[in-house]
């Protein structure tokens, strides 16, 4: 797990409104960065950190909703809390579809502008917990040969070794020993715990299963 300060980037293309609400933010105990434009933003913003984004919807050149969309192109999941002096239903609409957490008309309501902040950075730890178990799972997937994860799907399919053998034209102490390698190699110890890395390693590759391929179908050497 990565520890780093939650931060809560404000990008508004006006000084006056930037400093008052990075003050009105951090007198609740949150750090913030500030940026005059959607551009400063993308260049200095590593991807990962911990936090919320508070965005004006109308700045020149890169407007906020703009920004958010090269956002979700990049693949980048920081939470969004849109404000606007000047907002539609269509512009709520969008930002929303986009994954944003709040549409908020100035003059701000500060406490529910506070309350979405602290909902953006829980989201936001809680997406960096979810990557880092992703990136755990794949790890664990790369030790393992391409038959082992044949018997893996199997095993999770609920046959035998003598089955599993039968499928794959196989002697059932081959099998033994492949799935020896896969509670040496995963770290489990019961089924029970081979069958929930499975259920992980589903969700992690973000695949599903169709007839005849293996979602766990790589290109390592069976063995």
């Amino acid at each position: 797990m990565k520890y780093m300060t939650p931060t809560v980037f404000i990008v508004d293309d006006d000084p006056a409104v930037r400093d008052s609400l990075a003050l009105l933010i951090m007198a609740q105990g949150m750090r913030t960065v500030t940026y005059g434009s959607a551009m400063e933003f993308l260049d200095s913003y590593t991807e990962g950190e911990i936090g919320c984004l508070v965005l004006d919807i109308r700045m020149p050149q890169i407007t906020g909703l703009a920004l958010q969309e090269k956002l979700v192109e990049r693949g980048v999941t920081v939470p969004i809390v849109f404000i606007t002096g000047h907002g539609d239903i269509e512009q709520c609409r969008r930002a929303f579809q986009s994954g944003a957490i709040d549409f908020l008309t100035k003059p701000i309501d500060q406490n529910r502008l506070i309350d979405s902040l602290r909902k953006g950075i829980r989201m936001s730890i809680q997406q960096q917990q979810q990557d880092e178990e992703t990136q755990e799972v794949m790890n664990q997937l790369a030790r393992i040969s391409g038959r082992e994860r044949e018997v893996l799907e199997l095993v999770a399919d609920g046959l035998s070794s003598k089955e599993i053998a039968r499928q794959l034209d196989l002697s059932p102490r081959t099998i033994e020993v492949h799935r020896a390698n896969l509670f040496s190699k995963l770290g489990v110890d019961s089924l029970a715990d081979l069958i929930r890395f499975y259920l992980k390693a589903l969700e992690a590759t973000g695949k599903k299963r169709v007839e005849d391929e293996s979602f766990l179908n790589e290109t390592s050497p069976k063995q």
